[in-house]
């Protein structure tokens, strides 16, 4: 028996009844066995070193224009895991599993946050970040192979948002747990920004959660634990919900949608239009990888495929190399 055999075995052991098993996970292709690593943990293993994850650190979570302590895509998808990992570990549910959905959940964004998902999706008709996510996973990483990833992993990085629920419960937490992580981080990151105070928060929302991060998150990821175990389902508390829900909403009026970053929401959304209308018409300035990809996908898709895995800082460094004339260049004549 070797080391993931081993894993393997223990999982049947110490997890519930209710958990995804590693040994019972199937991929998209047949693939070799790693002697030392689960499945799921090859999944995490193969997101946390592809492209698409390491351009996070350069993704707006909330704030464009930000200092060094305010979230990334990428600080935020850490956050999501271990928040996921620590309801899991309560539940005796997969932490593997959890992990790697997490790690996945957000590669698919665009620059500048949900500003450029919005942009994108008027431009082209449809477009939703946890689809590009799976087909950033599916399709295009490894040089257009895709990451190979299993089928439980995939389900929870396309369902942890939107209208459907993933399969698993593992999936389910992680849904969960990126609005417990959204929520406090990105009010965390309002404190820090001066954009809101601890007294702004909706009076449910102090009286249930308090105000101090650290302990919004215990007070949520704690509920979610007692009121899920023993009932095969990923659960929070009547009250706990509708404070999450009265949360939510305050921060989508204050800061989300707010007027005081309108105008950085409207310059992101100029910058990701203009490249797009730039390459939709200059097709073959695109790189040599993406050009190749035309025949298979269309144009409209490579073009999209391109601009949405683009890093803030890139794509700006582009709009400002294709639109912006050099300035200060003395000539002699």
């Amino acid at each position: 028996m070797n080391i993931r055999e081993r894993t393997e075995a223990l999982e049947y052991q110490i997890l519930s009844p209710y958990a995804c098993k590693s040994s019972e996970s199937t991929r998209q292709r047949p693939d070799s066995l790693c002697p030392f690593r689960t499945a799921y943990q090859r999944d995490r293993d193969r997101i946390l070193h592809s492209k698409a994850f390491r351009r996070l650190k350069h993704k707006t979570q909330v704030y464009i224009v930000s200092g060094d302590h305010y979230r990334t895509r990428m600080t935020h998808s850490l956050e999501v895991s271990q928040i996921s990992r620590t309801i899991a570990r309560g539940l005796q549910l997969n932490e593997d599993l959890t992990e790697a959905i997490a790690l996945g959940h957000d590669v698919g964004h665009t620059p500048f946050g949900h500003a450029g998902e919005e942009v994108v999706a008027r431009l082209v008709g449809h477009f939703s970040h946890n689809e590009q996510s799976l087909r950033v996973v599916d399709y295009l990483e490894k040089g257009g192979h895709g990451l190979n990833l299993t089928v439980d992993v995939r389900d929870g990085i396309l369902h942890h948002s939107g209208p459907e629920l993933p399969r698993t419960l593992e999936g389910k937490i992680v849904r969960t747990a990126d609005r417990i992580a959204y929520l406090c981080h990105d009010y965390d990151d309002s404190l820090r920004s001066g954009m809101l105070s601890a007294g702004d928060l909706p009076a449910v929302v102090r009286q249930n959660l308090g105000t101090d991060t650290g302990k919004m998150i215990t007070g949520m990821v704690s509920d979610m634990i007692i009121s899920s175990e023993a009932t095969g389902d990923i659960l929070c508390s009547p009250a706990i919900k509708e404070t999450m829900r009265v949360f939510r909403e305050f921060m989508f009026e204050r800061i989300y949608h707010s007027q005081a970053l309108g105008n950085e929401r409207r310059q992101a959304g100029f910058v990701i239009e203009q490249l797009y209308q730039y390459y939709m018409k200059n097709f073959s300035e695109l790189p040599e990888e993406f050009l190749q990809r035309e025949t298979h996908w269309g144009r409209q898709t490579t073009v999209v495929d391109y601009v949405a895995g683009l890093t803030d800082s890139y794509a700006v460094q582009l709009f400002r190399d294709i639109f912006m004339p050099p300035v200060g260049i003395m000539v002699n004549k």
